[in-house]
């Protein structure tokens, strides 16, 4: 049997942090955020028994006994991504989701199929000591443009309601541009909610300011509204280094002067402090002027276009 997968990863427009359960399970967390057509693949052979040792492998994964894992010598899993490791795109749960679909090796047909899967990525993550939200996973296993709203009780799916035409018009004004360094997320998200935990006034203000913005741009957004939700996405970029200096850094701040005359916002990607950053462009003329000066610098300026499948699985 043989089992091919892809899963898009994501860019992030606001309410980043707010998803990772100290914050969420207590206050309820919101992010806004987009499926890409980057992706992660995969490509499973298996031979007899494989079903058998999977879902065991899924089930003592999830409870956390990794040392029950069994031994499956029929199988043969490979995975490809073009995405560097610290991209910020949240490409290390989007593995975990591929991952996932691949073992479970079972018909992926619904957007309830799809959120299930995404759940269950975040609760083995949790189950292995990764600290980290859920946006991620939901992002790559239903696509879309979504803002997600997270607790205790589980995680609620909003699409937006956008017009082909607008969809396609925040598409056109995209840049994104891989700065050349990685950076270790866990190292962030270690000073963040230290810091929260310690209840210091600047951090709890800000994660209050990221879950508000997500529901805010979602509303600029549906309104047509760029200028608004540019200003809110831009907004991130404070907050972040409200929440820990290494959210940014110095080659990020001088990409953002050097096209600031173009742009009518941007952030970096996911936990920040290297990775991607995300340009909005004010027109087409400006997006080109964007390339140009980030040619300068020896980065790629990169098109965007949404992804609305999800994750996507075919049993041969």
């Amino acid at each position: 049997m043989i089992i091919s997968a892809r899963a898009p990863v994501r860019i992030d427009f606001a309410g980043a942090w707010t998803d990772v359960a100290y914050f969420s399970d207590v206050f309820g967390g919101a992010t806004l955020n987009a499926a890409i057509t980057m992706y992660v693949t995969g490509r499973l052979e298996a031979g007899e028994g494989r079903a058998t040792g999977l879902s065991r492998a899924v089930e003592v994964a999830r409870q956390g006994d990794l040392f029950a894992l069994p031994a499956e010598p029929s199988l043969v899993v490979e995975y490809g991504s073009a995405l560097p490791a610290g991209s910020g795109l949240g490409s290390s749960a989007t593995l975990n989701v591929l991952w996932l679909a691949l073992a479970r090796g079972e018909p992926v047909e619904s957007t309830e199929d799809r959120m299930r899967v995404a759940e269950l990525a975040y609760d083995i993550e949790k189950a292995l000591g990764i600290v980290g939200g859920r946006q991620d996973q939901y992002a790559s296993a239903v696509g879309g443009i979504n803002l997600f709203e997270f607790g205790m009780e589980g995680t609620c799916r909003q699409p937006l309601e956008m017009s082909a035409e607008a969809v396609a018009e925040l598409a056109s004004r995209l840049v994104l541009c891989y700065t050349g360094k990685t950076r270790l997320s866990s190292h962030i998200h270690r000073n963040v909610w230290g810091s929260f935990q310690a209840g210091k006034e600047a951090t709890v203000r800000a994660l209050f300011g990221l879950r508000s913005s997500a529901y805010e741009a979602k509303q600029a957004l549906e309104a047509g509204d760029l200028q608004v939700f540019a200003e809110l996405v831009t907004a991130q970029r404070g907050y972040m280094r409200d929440l820990d200096d290494s959210t940014s850094n110095t080659q990020i701040e001088e990409l953002f002067a050097a096209v600031s005359s173009e742009i009518l916002g941007g952030k970096p990607c996911g936990a920040g402090g290297g990775g991607c950053v995300f340009f909005i462009a004010r027109d087409e003329e400006a997006k080109r002027r964007i390339k140009g000066k980030l040619g300068e610098r020896g980065l790629e300026g990169l098109d965007i276009a949404f992804d609305f499948e999800g994750l996507q699985l075919e049993i041969h």
